[in-house]
């Protein structure tokens, strides 16, 4: 047996809560009695008290408490198989990892906004595949195109900037690499997605952008940063920022204007990564959903954990009628 929301079980805390609130309310009620009349005549006037109903009925109370808490926690057990099928397009993500997405001109940085971004976009998609494409001054495929999103956010919680030994930025090397990854024998709409600050320091994105476009792929894109830019950290962590070699401190810039060049040229949207939810929408609502079609990517059996839940309700409906239906008293024959 397994549980789908295992942490509810937390509610059987309660448990020992109302036991005492019933020894508490017991112990209360017994002295109010008391001060009304002795015990001789409250057995005249209530009956003679039913030896252990003063214990049994809180007990089904308490068993019916634990049991519900355990069904709000989706216990199952046992399976079947169902026919599935699941409709969207194919969707790489490229995240550039160069060292120029450390910079903190976005909280907390370029690199981390990307890599929020991407999760949020995750959450979003319905039935699409999704790949993960790493780049920077070449690219590399870190996840292939699965329906598996665990998968993709397990390479993605990895990642960090300067992870790749091949310095500067090739956006164009990072299109190709997505564009490779796709099945055009498959009939589905595909799509690239990139997340990056604009350095292109290839200059080869537009035609990457366009020789993608001619095959039939979109590409929208994340800008990831501000025009004003800001200076890039060591990797050290010594607080130091990088400098050329006049010793300047270098400024990186949201390059905008090559960014907005590769999504209108493959007929893709750009969008400036924002705190808020509305570059998602942008990109992802008024942009992949609108201009592409899903198209059925696969289908199969899964298997389905059957839900139990119900019989846990029911034994908990039972001692509550159980409980209702004891009387604490004895009925008391009148001469």
């Amino acid at each position: 047996m397994n549980f789908s929301r295992l942490w509810l079980l937390n509610l059987l805390w309660l448990v020992p809560v109302a036991a005492f609130m019933f020894l508490y309310l017991y112990r209360q009620k017994r002295r109010a009695m008391e001060r009304f009349a002795d015990a001789e005549l409250m057995t005249r006037l209530a009956g003679e008290r039913a030896r252990g109903m003063a214990v049994l009925r809180p007990l089904l109370v308490l068993g019916a408490i634990s049991l519900l808490a355990v069904a709000l926690a989706g216990p199952r057990w046992g399976s079947h198989y169902e026919e599935v099928s699941r409709r969207g397009v194919d969707i790489m993500l490229a995240l550039d990892v160069s060292s120029s997405m450390r910079v903190q001109d976005v909280d907390p940085d370029r690199f981390e906004r990307a890599r929020r971004e991407i999760a949020d976009l995750m959450k979003v998609m319905e039935g699409d595949r999704a790949g993960l494409v790493i780049f920077s001054g070449a690219a590399f495929v870190q996840c292939p195109l699965t329906l598996d999103y665990g998968a993709v956010r397990m390479f993605l919680n990895s990642l960090y900037p300067g992870m790749m030994r091949a310095r500067g930025t090739d956006i164009g090397a990072a299109v190709d690499a997505c564009v490779d990854s796709f099945d055009f024998n498959a009939s589905t709409d595909k799509v690239i997605v990139l997340f990056t600050d604009g350095e292109d320091n290839e200059g080869r994105g537009e035609r990457a952008a366009m020789a993608a476009a001619a095959r039939g792929v979109k590409i929208f894109v994340f800008g990831v940063g501000t025009p004003e830019g800001g200076p890039i950290p060591v990797a050290d962590g010594s607080g130091g920022f990088v400098k050329d070699s006049r010793g300047n401190v270098v400024i990186s810039k949201l390059e905008e204007q090559g960014l907005v060049k590769i999504a209108s040229s493959s007929g893709g949207v750009y969008a400036r990564s924002d705190s808020g939810d509305m570059d998602l929408d942008r990109i992802y609502f008024d942009g992949i959903r609108q201009r592409t079609e899903a198209k059925e990517l696969k289908s199969g059996k899964i298997k389905v954990m059957e839900e139990r839940f119900y019989i846990f309700v029911l034994a908990a409906v039972c001692l509550l009628f159980l409980e209702g239906c004891l009387r604490e008293r004895k009925r008391t024959r009148r001469p």
